[in-house]
């Protein structure tokens, strides 16, 4: 059979924000929308012997995403996050630790279902401690994409880690204003087109895409800058709207899509999240459509051009930069 299945690996948690709480974590909030795609999608993660924590597995189930590679902590309670909004819709997040999160063990069963799975999305977050970074490290061993979602977030933002972690990468997902601390950190000069293409060559990345908020995103593909100007919306929260944005992106990829649509379909799905309170709001193709101004049929992935082979890293090529 072929590589099919996607595991998204880090933090499940709670986010409590000012109208409720909501279930989150950047890598399930990806496998949410990767699964509403139609993609087979496994959480890689852990919880606490909670009652939130068995309310993730029931959420989870739910949502279709796999939980047979959730584990369950005896100890460390299950992840939480307590959010502010400010009149924008910009979040900031108080990061509660040490949770299960922090401590995904590298099960057998995590290591066979790595070795075949068609691609693997991880971000620099869950690698804040040394358990479920090493944890991650080892899937790193496979032949799956790698998908890294940089996703700084304060006291969490070590250089060290992004760098290994760009340096295993095949597909990097970054905003602005983590470029700029990228290109700060490695000495990378230039616009953000020349940022993303030092990134690429640097750390031998097939694809960079950089968000930029109400300005929509672009994408570095395999020497190509295409760019999507995003789409006019009122902000509700802008929680979980750049995960939606890279499980599109993803998938539009993995379906061999052409650049400018694959743009345009994660602009469209990460506009209508910032509409709504939560990362993962019930689908509404009727709101879909009119962010849109009516000239896609906004509830279907974009079609694919081609089934174009995925690049593969070469194990003896990384760079040490």
């Amino acid at each position: 059979m072929a590589r099919s299945e996607i595991l998204c690996v880090g933090e499940v948690l709670w986010d409590a924000l000012p109208a409720g709480l909501f279930l989150g974590g950047a890598p399930f909030n990806v496998a949410c929308h990767l699964r509403a795609a139609g993609l087979p999608v496994a959480m890689v993660s852990r919880v606490g012997a909670d009652f939130l924590g068995e309310e993730v597995l029931r959420r989870a189930a739910r949502y279709g995403v796999g939980t047979e590679l959730i584990e369950v902590d005896p100890a460390l309670p299950t992840g939480f996050v307590r959010v502010t909004v400010d009149d924008d819709g910009n979040a900031e997040f108080e990061i509660v630790g040490p949770v299960a999160w922090d401590a995904i063990a590298p099960a057998e069963a995590l290591l066979r279902r790595a070795a075949d799975a068609r691609a693997i999305v991880f971000g620099s977050l869950a690698q804040r401690r040394a358990v479920s970074r090493a944890t991650i490290e080892r899937l790193w061993e496979t032949e799956a994409l790698m998908v890294f979602d940089v996703n700084l977030r304060p006291p969490y933002d070590d250089r060290e880690v992004v760098r290994r972690s760009l340096r295993r990468a095949d597909v990097v997902k970054a905003n602005e204003g983590e470029l700029r601390r990228i290109a700060d950190w490695f000495g990378l000069r230039g616009r953000p087109r020349e940022v993303a293409a030092s990134v690429a060559e640097e750390f031998d990345c097939r694809v960079v895409c950089v968000t930029r908020g109400r300005g929509g995103a672009a994408l570095w593909r395999d020497g190509r800058w295409t760019e999507h100007p995003g789409f006019e919306v009122e902000v509700r929260d802008t929680v979980g709207a750049g995960d939606a944005f890279l499980a599109v992106l993803l998938a539009g990829l993995l379906s061999g899509a052409d650049d400018g649509a694959v743009l345009r379909h994660a602009n469209l799905i990460g506009a209508y999240v910032a509409t709504q309170p939560g990362a993962v709001p019930a689908d509404q193709p009727t709101s879909l459509t009119q962010i849109d101004g009516g000239g896609t049929d906004a509830a279907s992935p974009p079609a694919a051009a081609s089934d174009r082979p995925r690049a593969r890293k070469a194990r003896g090529s990384r760079r040490t930069r």
